[in-house]
Parts: C-alpha cells; structure tokens; sequence
C-alpha cells in the first residue's frame, strides 16, 4: 500500500502531537561554540520515547558573526523568546544543563515551573542558587546521572 506525501506529512504531524516533549535549556552566551552537550541530552531524551524542543536549533543563527547585530534589536529578540516561551508551554518535561550560571536558562526555568512542568536540572557547580533548587524538581550533577534518572524513570 502506498501512501500520498500528505498522508505520510498528517501521520507524522500526528506522531509528533501525540509524543511526549522535552525542552532543552541551558547557556548560550558565552558557550556558543561549546553546545555539544544539547546533542547528548536529545540522544538521551530520544531513546526515552522524547520529542526534543531545542532553542539553539532556532537562535544559532543570531550568535553567528554575521549577525552579531541582530542581539541588540529589541523586535528580533522578541520572537525568539516568545517561541521559547510556546515551546515550554507544550513540553512535558523540563531539562536544563547549568555547567555555569546562565539567565536566560534561569527564566525558563522559573516558567516552565509557572506552568507546572516537571523541571530536571544538571547543575556542575557548587551552591546554586535557592532559587534553582527551589524551581527543580530534580537535582542532577551530570548527563550520566541524567541517562540513569531517564532510565529509572521509565523503569518505574
């Protein structure tokens, strides 16, 4: 039996819409040549039955030299965190991997716990804040402990 582009286009839509989500957060600025870690955690998160929803798939392009400019455009920004914003509203779970302090990843955090999301985050440095503590339901220190939790999870 052969199926039209259509049919194969709604049937995949369909699979994406009914599979569970996971946001990617964590920091850019100052790591934009370093996000390596984002493909492990959607490896991890893939293997688990996940759909990932990564920003950097979208904003990579504002941190390329030729549109260095583009940062300090309040419009352009907009956009982009509003679609960061969506994208946390339809996740089910919350990642964030904080290596170092990042802002932004700390404002998706405390959004996606406003819209009660189940919030995992890696921390790899001493004393985060109350803040991050209290906005996490989980408490990692590495994307192995992370791999493990995942299995645990689904496991349970």
């Amino acid at each position: 039996m052969e199926f039209s582009q259509r049919e194969i286009i709604e049937k995949n839509l369909k699979d994406v819409h009914n599979k569970k989500k996971a946001f990617i957060a964590g920091p850019i600025q100052g790591m934009e040549h370093d996000q390596s870690y984002r493909n492990d955690l959607k490896k991890i998160l893939e293997k688990y039955g996940y759909v990932v929803l990564d920003p950097w798939q979208r904003e990579q392009v504002l941190y390329s030299q030729e549109n260095e400019q583009e940062l300090s455009g309040k419009s352009n920004i907009a956009g982009f965190i509003r679609r960061d914003l969506r994208d946390i509203e339809l996740c089910d779970i919350f990642v964030v991997y904080l290596p170092k302090i990042s802002a932004g990843a700390c404002m998706e955090l405390f959004y996606a716990k406003q819209f009660n999301k189940t919030t995992i985050a890696i921390i790899g440095f001493k004393d985060p804040s109350p803040w991050i503590i209290y906005h996490s339901d989980f408490i990692l220190e590495n994307i192995e402990d992370f791999e493990k939790f995942m299995k645990k999870r689904k496991e349970s």
